[in-house]
């Protein structure tokens, strides 16, 4: 169980740092990624590409983080509030223009070997289009 705390803790702290490197290094290579309202994605490199899209279109810091998990260790979940500013128009989203934003969110996660082997994303997205004046 601490062992999955300390875990989670590590990605979230290189996800604030905006240091892809180290969150893809905690990551199964088999990693499966959840996207918030979309499809399901697999591997570590498909992850890797998410995130640079990510970090193209919005710069976001998260705060009020609380894990928590299951007796063994093997599921945690999370939630937080995400801070952001919407940089460059993502796909099929609002046009872009700095707007920032604030909402809570979440996640869920499987563990497996001492890596994530799966993330499951949510927040509302209607709220974000909401805020950002789509």
């Amino acid at each position: 169980m601490n062992e999955t705390l300390d875990l989670i803790g590590r990605y979230y702290d290189a996800f604030n740092r905006a240091h892809w490197d180290a969150m893809l290094e905690l990551l199964t290579e088999d990693v499966l990624h959840d996207l918030n309202q979309g499809e399901r994605q697999s591997g570590r490199e498909a992850f890797g590409a998410f995130l640079a899209r990510m970090n193209r279109s919005y710069r976001e810091q998260l705060s009020d983080i609380v894990v928590m998990t299951s007796p063994d260790g093997s599921r945690a979940g999370a939630e937080y509030v995400v801070h952001g500013e919407y940089l460059a128009t993502d796909e099929g989203l609002p046009e872009a223009h700095g707007q920032t934003y604030r909402l809570p969110g979440g996640a869920f996660f499987e563990i497996r070997d001492g890596q994530i082997a799966r993330v499951t994303n949510y927040y509302n997205l209607q709220d974000w289009v909401q805020q950002v004046g789509g």
